[in-house]
């Protein structure tokens, strides 16, 4: 807990709120499971996006207001980056 003050007036608590809590954690859980993406939660939007971490002509970018939605839409991604290549996308652009 820190304080806020004015010049005469006492100090008053300040708390931190954390919000959406429970979908932040879930989105940095995704991010260690999958770790060719890269999953963010958008708090404006109460949505799921997860960018792909590998070398691709345009930014593979999904989303879906539930993280399981998410996880089928990246693993439908990489299923799609798999039958056009032949080969699993990992981090860093090595196809």
């Amino acid at each position: 807990m820190t304080g806020r003050h004015r010049d005469g007036l006492p100090i008053t608590p300040v708390y931190r709120r954390v919000w959406d809590g429970p979908a932040r954690a879930e989105a940095e859980r995704l991010c260690r499971l999958w770790p060719a993406w890269t999953v963010l939660y958008s708090l404006g939007r109460r949505r799921f996006y997860a960018v792909a971490g590998w070398a691709t002509p345009r930014p593979v970018i999904v989303e879906d207001p539930t993280a399981s939605g998410l996880e089928d839409l990246m693993r439908d991604a990489e299923t799609a980056w798999t039958v056009r290549l032949g080969s699993t996308p990992s981090r860093w652009g090595a196809a």
